[in-house]
């Protein structure tokens, strides 16, 4: 999707909020891109600062002595 921000007449991409879902303008003219709101952003930030978020990563073995 895509629209044109009424301010500066520049073509702006519309994308899926990674927070809610809902759409969300990706453009300088939206200071919480890639979300839709101050609230998405921050329940975000909690869900990362909680460790809901984590990368895996593979356990060394048992027997790896580090130096």
């Amino acid at each position: 999707m895509s629209g044109t921000d009424p301010q500066t007449k520049v073509p702006v991409k519309i994308v899926s909020c990674p927070g809610c879902g809902g759409a969300s303008v990706y453009a300088a003219s939206n200071p919480y891109r890639p979300f839709c709101s101050e609230r998405c952003k921050q329940i975000d930030l909690g869900a990362w600062a909680s460790e809901q978020f984590a990368v895996p990563a593979a356990a060394p073995p048992e027997d790896f002595l580090p130096e």
